[in-house]
């Protein structure tokens, strides 16, 4: 079995704890594991919701979240790990007047938007089977992937989280080999993500879900970087504890593969380059 636990990493931007509805992982777990593995700087990126029947809607306030993490980062300094207030806002095209508003009125370090699946989605369980019947690819991906567009058309976030989630979702009915047959489908979200200048995050979730295949896959990175992509993150997107920093170093991999030397990341400011390679002092856990 392959060990996706990685180590000696710089950064991991993408991490939800018990502040999102689908985590019960308090931030100093996370941290723990940080010192431990020699990764070292941290994103907390709980989820915000805004359509009332989600499930991170007000689920809990901006202010608890940013204590919550700002006094994490107090902590943790000493040790080596750096731990940035981010935020996964879910988006969705009837709500954006409502995000961008909040995004004017808090100051986060760093800003993933993504696109979920949820009960009323026809990619859930109780429809996608319905949903695929009959449609061909392009199809059956498009309410999807023009919502996507849609975010990175938005401008709003630093990075795109998961562009091809429902990779999860539509197993075994439509597969991540049928998708790599056809990569000219995602080719208005790359093209969006580079006319905007958001990052494209390799979520490496997907290698621990049914996809087993970074979002997006590789070759999709390269892809992007060949449309003249220029900013990409890497993200575990883990919600347990056992799945901290999994396939991290596939996601690294990827983006180098690709022709990137550097991470895009953002800590409260102006948008910063996280080289790949570790300095020494990070990669033993002890400062920035």
């Amino acid at each position: 079995m392959i060990d996706r636990q990685a180590r000696d990493l710089p950064l991991d931007a993408h991490l939800h704890t018990d502040l999102s509805p689908d985590s019960n992982v308090p931030i100093d777990v996370f941290a723990e594991a940080a010192v431990e593995r020699g990764i070292g700087e941290l994103a907390i990126t709980d989820h915000v919701d805004f359509d009332p029947s989600a499930p991170a809607y007000a689920f809990t306030t901006f202010e608890e979240r940013e204590r919550t993490v700002r006094t994490a980062a107090e902590r943790w300094a000493d040790r080596g790990v750096a731990i940035r207030f981010g935020v996964e806002i879910t988006w969705d095209r009837r709500w954006a007047d409502d995000i961008r508003d909040h995004l004017a009125r808090h100051a986060y370090d760093f800003v993933i938007g993504s696109v979920h699946v949820y009960a009323d989605s026809p990619y859930a369980a109780t429809e996608v089977t319905r949903f695929v019947a009959g449609r061909e690819l392009p199809e059956i991906v498009a309410p999807y992937f023009e919502e996507v567009e849609s975010a990175a058309r938005s401008g709003l976030f630093d990075a795109l989280g998961h562009i091809d989630f429902i990779k999860r979702y539509l197993a075994p009915h439509v597969t991540a080999a049928d998708l790599a047959t056809a990569p000219e489908l995602y080719e208005p979200i790359l093209r969006a993500l580079v006319d905007t200048g958001t990052a494209l995050e390799i979520n490496t979730s997907g290698l621990r879900q049914a996809a087993n295949e970074t979002y997006p896959s590789p070759a999709i990175v390269a892809r992007y970087r060949e449309m003249g992509g220029r900013a990409v993150t890497v993200g575990s997107d883990a919600h347990l504890a056992d799945s901290f920093v999994w396939g991290l170093a596939d996601g690294y991999a990827a983006a180098a593969a690709a022709g990137f030397s550097a991470l895009a990341f953002r800590r409260g400011g102006d948008r910063v380059d996280v080289s790949l390679t570790p300095s020494p002092n990070v990669a033993a856990g002890r400062s920035l």
